[in-house]
């Protein structure tokens, strides 16, 4: 029934058809969930006397067995520990001596400089609203935490208001566990670069965070500040809404007869080389955080670490002097606010453009007649590329591709073939649609 609904709203498109697969939908993962409910529990009951066989199983359902192939000891943890810092290093090295002054930003008159305290009500809202993942350091499971809040939930009021007063992050919160996780399964496990980090955070440090996450967001909703063409980490924007905006303004020239150049901008581990200093400024300069906000979050970015576990071993504490923290419920919205000012650049080229987290696609029409048509083009991406590298955020070549968009005309393809050697030295070569 969900697959019949499926097809018949990618048929018609309508908003009934549409509802109706997502009631489908809800109702077939329900039934999934209610399946494995019981077969679990009757698993359970038919083996009541068998202590052996019971162990076996919670012990399977609570600690899954890794497919990775690691083999967990000390040793791996550094040694991922070590790979993930040098990674960071690397990048931010080659940066350092390309780096330049560069001023662009615009001021925020507004001014967020004092937090709300949180009521109980609100606080529990919060809580419920989180969700429930475990860190390893966790003393509470967030599940337990969650039932027995109303016998604990002035106490975290209590320790809430008092970061919010004080401007202060409890030390505890700041520390991270990553775990290596495999980036497909048909890579080789014995190479490091073929893992990712996943960062997991203490669940109240996550509960501290989104009660700051929804007092600056709705400062930042009621002075529009967020940056108009930014779909990710948004309510009410996805994937979907960059694809219409973008195609639609491309389909709007080749409908017109026009041609179009769509460059897709990639960076790398962007989210761990964001500058803690260059971000305090931008919070005060072009968000208006000022007093006691401002100092709570140049709290929260200071003195955090993270330490490496696999199976049951953990690495040495490494402190973390760069990027926004992976795992966060505020890190999106702070990496999001970091790059304010790329798109004052943008809009200064006259391009069109549009972000997603931190990937961005530029794009404008072509004139066939003119040799130079792309020349605007490659000052906007020039300047992008000299204040990426003044604000510590690499471009990925590899990742970093050109499209075309329009009829054959010969007169506008080899206006750009002729535009290949400048821009291959920061993009990927040219894919022509």
């Amino acid at each position: 029934m969900c697959r019949q609904a499926e097809r018949k709203w990618k048929k018609d498109h309508l908003q009934v058809s549409s509802e109706l697969f997502r009631d489908r939908l809800v109702a077939y993962q329900k039934a999934v969930k209610t399946a494995k409910a019981n077969f679990l529990s009757n698993l359970v009951s038919c083996n009541a006397k068998n202590p052996q066989f019971l162990f076996k199983t919670l012990n399977g359902l609570v600690n899954p067995c890794d497919s990775s192939g690691l083999v967990p000891s000390p040793k791996l943890c550094e040694d991922f520990m070590e790979f993930f810092n040098e990674k960071i290093n690397s990048i931010r090295a080659c940066l350092v001596s390309s780096a330049l002054n560069n001023h662009v930003s615009q001021t925020c008159h507004a001014t967020f400089d004092t937090f709300e305290p949180v009521s109980l009500s609100i606080l529990t809202k919060i809580v419920h609203k989180v969700r429930s993942s475990f860190c390893p350091v966790d003393i509470i499971p967030p599940g337990l935490l969650k039932e027995v809040f109303e016998s604990i939930g002035l106490c975290m009021v209590h320790l809430i208001n008092s970061s919010f007063k004080s401007g202060c992050v409890p030390v505890d919160f700041k520390h991270a566990v990553v775990q290596p996780l495999l980036k497909k399964p048909n890579l080789d496990p014995t190479t490091l670069a073929n893992f990712r980090p996943i960062s997991k955070l203490p669940f109240l440090s996550k509960v501290l965070e989104k009660a700051v996450y929804e007092q600056l967001q709705s400062y930042i909703d009621q002075n529009t500040i967020a940056e108009k063409f930014q779909s990710g980490f948004k309510s009410c924007h996805s994937t979907e809404t960059a694809l219409l905006r973008v195609f639609n303004d491309l389909f709007l020239t080749a409908d017109s007869g026009g041609h179009s150049v769509l460059v897709l901008l990639d960076l790398t581990a962007a989210f761990d080389t964001v500058d803690h200093g260059i971000l305090l400024s931008r919070l005060e300069l072009s968000v208006g955080l000022k007093g006691t906000v401002l100092k709570w979050f140049d709290s929260y970015l200071k003195d955090r670490s993270f330490s490496v576990n696999v199976g049951s071993c953990f690495s040495s504490v490494s402190p973390i002097h760069c990027g926004v923290p992976q795992g966060s419920i505020l890190g999106p919205l702070l990496f999001s606010l970091y790059l304010l000012p790329l798109g004052l650049i943008l809009e200064k080229h006259k391009v069109g453009y549009h972000f997603y987290a931190d990937d961005l696609q530029i794009y404008m029409p072509l004139k066939s007649s003119s040799k130079g048509s792309l020349n605007p083009l490659l000052d906007c991406i020039q300047e992008v590329k000299l204040w990426m590298e003044a604000n510590f955020l690499s471009l990925n070549k590899d990742k970093t591709e050109i499209l075309i968009f329009g009829n054959s005309d010969s007169n506008v393809l080899d206006n750009c073939d002729s535009a290949i050697g400048p821009l291959a030295s920061f993009c990927h070569p040219f894919a022509r649609n």
